[in-house]
This record gives structure tokens, C-alpha cells and sequence, in this order.
């Protein structure tokens, strides 16, 4: 086996002392410039590799990132992780990805692992909404040397960061286009509204309605999961209804997809006999042929790298008193086929 190169293999060719060489590798001003890059010049053609644990001991940190997502087979937190991850490699940092498959114990399992592994932070969308009840996470919240930033789904709580978009603009607006196309009779799939981001979007659809002058039915809003088979079970409920919906705003893509099948093997066509939006501006909603869905773009690539940002800024700051960040994107709505009567694309 080859023996690998050490500071002390490269302060033979060089000439130097180890510790000169430590501290050029280490990025050390007392070293000149142009031996620092000598020495990393040097540390590169011989395929040195620094020890990531005694750095660790060193500095106090294990460079390493948990995140935190309810499931990675979608576009939206696998962009997320991508955003995080690019703004992290560059500075040293491994990320180290849990998924909780949206089940409370997954969660708190995932949180207790990463501490115990003495991460540096936690980025995460929540899968608990009573997440302040789990013994793991307060563990997490009084340790103020590991930074906390929710994205996407989050809790308020004082001292924690977040990066989020404008979910009751994208309720609103999605719902203000479809009264725009001239459906009156709106109805609204959302998720499990002790999330503050699917009770945003129904806050936005149930206000743009009143704007318009639309008498707000609670009938209308059918509470279910973001999958196509849910979709389609809240469609059929819909469609058997004595009056039918003419639009259906979901919160999710994937719940949308279900509406649009069980609409089709009813028999009716989208848009001209019912409209639909979804949310989230999965990959499929513009590939669907001849149906292509309307939806709300969350823009999650930026999420992450700004999640990932906010990290670093706290991870580095050493003051007690650190600043909290809320930083809130704004979505855009990106309409198709599905919902628009006047398509032409």
C-alpha cells in the first residue's frame, strides 16, 4: 500500500518546517503569500490529503451539515438539497441528508442522530408541527454553538433563522388568475393546515375569493395528502357534488396530477369544463402532453443556497447574540394549459 504524504513529506522538498507548512495549509497570514501558495502548489502534485479529524479536534467543528427534508423523491427538496450542498462544498462542508418520510419519530430519530454526531448545524423543513415537544430538538435549541435554519416548512420560534416563500401570495395569486379565467366556483385541495405554509395558501385563496366579491364555501376545501392517489379521491368528492367545482387550486403538483386524471376519466375537459393549478412547479407539470399544469414556483434552488447562507453567517458569527434571519422569497406563478381558457403555447 502507498504510503500516504504527510506535512512533513512536504516540508522535506520544500525545505521548511512542519509547522510552517501546518500553518500555509491552514491559510495562515504570519506565512508570506507566496509561500503559502508554494506550499499548497506543492501539497496538490503530491496528492496530500489533510486529516479531517484532527481538524476537527482542532477547530471544534466536524464540518459536516445535517439537512433535514420530509422526502427526497421530489424536485422541490432534492433542488433544495442541490442549492445547500453548492454553496457548502466550497467552504469545506459535508452534508449529511435524512429524510422522515413526513413520520413524527423518523424526525425526532433524525435530530438525535445528528446532534449526537456533533454537527455543525441543522437546515431543515419540518415533518412535526409540534416539533417544540420533542426532548432532541430542545436539546438542538439550547445548544447555541449548533445553528438551526428551517426552510420551506417551519415553526416560529424565537432565536431560529428561516428562509421560506410567500405562500398566501402564491395562494392568492393562484386563485386571482383563476377568477381571472372566469371560474367562480373555486375549490381548494390543502394539506394539513398546523403547517404554516399550507394554511398561507388557504389564507391567500379564501382572501383573493373575498376581494372578488365570492362568497367563501367551506365545502369547497377538502384537507388531504400531497400524493396523486389523494388527489384523485378529493376530485371524485368534488365532481359528485350537486355543484360541481369549475376550478380546483391544490397545494401540491402531485395532488393536482390526481385531479386532472380522475377529471379526464370522467369525462370532462380541462380547462373548458374545469381549471386546474397545482404548487410547487414540479419537473412533470410541463411535460404532462397536452395538459400541461399551471402552478406556483417556489424557486428552491435559491432556498437552499440562501438556507445555506444563512448558516454560514451564523455558524461564523461568534457573538451570544446572534441575529435572526426570516428571509421570505416571493413566488411566481407560471400558468399553462390547465387552467388557461385563452392557451395558445
Amino acid at each position: 500500500m502507498k504510503k500516504k504524504t504527510t506535512i512533513y513529506d512536504i516540508a522535506a522538498k520544500l525545505g521548511l518546517t512542519a509547522a510552517t507548512v501546518s500553518r500555509a495549509l491552514n491559510n495562515n497570514t504570519k506565512i508570506s503569500l507566496n509561500t503559502r501558495k508554494l506550499v499548497l502548489e506543492t501539497a496538490l502534485e503530491m496528492n496530500y490529503e489533510q486529516n479531517k479529524l484532527a481538524l476537527a479536534l482542532k477547530s471544534g467543528k466536524s464540518y459536516n451539515v445535517g439537512v433535514i427534508v420530509p422526502r427526497i423523491d421530489s424536485n422541490f427538496f432534492s433542488s433544495v438539497i442541490r442549492g445547500i450542498e453548492e454553496e457548502l462544498y466550497p467552504k469545506g462542508y459535508h452534508v449529511i441528508i435524512c429524510q422522515t418520510h413526513n413520520q413524527e419519530n423518523i424526525e425526532v430519530e433524525k435530530i438525535n442522530s445528528l446532534v449526537n454526531v456533533q454537527v455543525d448545524g441543522i437546515l431543515m423543513s419540518i415533518s412535526n408541527a409540534n416539533l417544540e415537544e420533542n426532548k432532541g430538538f430542545n436539546k438542538l435549541l439550547k445548544n447555541k454553538n449548533t445553528p438551526l435554519v428551517f426552510f420551506d416548512r417551519k415553526k416560529d420560534i424565537k432565536g431560529v433563522s428561516s428562509v421560506t416563500i410567500d405562500d398566501f401570495k402564491g395562494g392568492y395569486d393562484a386563485t386571482q388568475h383563476l377568477l381571472d379565467q372566469g371560474c367562480r366556483r373555486i375549490a381548494h385541495l390543502s394539506n394539513d393546515r398546523k403547517f404554516e405554509i399550507f394554511r398561507n395558501r388557504y389564507l391567500g385563496y379564501r382572501q383573493a375569493l373575498l376581494d372578488n366579491g365570492i362568497e367563501f364555501d367551506e365545502s369547497l376545501v377538502i384537507e388531504t395528502h400531497s400524493s396523486v392517489l389523494d388527489g384523485r379521491r378529493a376530485a371524485r368528492l368534488l365532481l359528485d357534488m350537486e355543484t360541481p367545482p369549475d376550478a380546483i387550486f391544490s397545494s401540491s403538483d402531485f395532488a393536482a396530477l390526481g385531479v386532472i386524471q380522475e377529471i379526464k376519466e370522467s369525462g370532462l375537459h380541462i380547462p373548458e369544463d374545469i381549471c386546474v393549478v397545482g404548487f410547487s412547479n414540479e419537473p412533470f407539470t410541463r411535460f404532462m402532453e397536452l395538459t400541461t399544469i399551471t402552478t406556483v414556483d417556489q424557486y428552491p434552488l435559491e432556498m437552499g443556497r440562501k438556507a445555506a447562507q444563512v448558516f454560514l453567517e451564523e455558524v461564523g458569527n461568534t457573538e451570544d447574540a446572534k441575529t435572526t434571519q426570516n428571509i421570505v422569497l416571493t413566488p411566481e406563478l407560471i400558468v399553462r394549459r390547465s387552467s388557461s381558457k385563452k392557451w395558445k403555447g
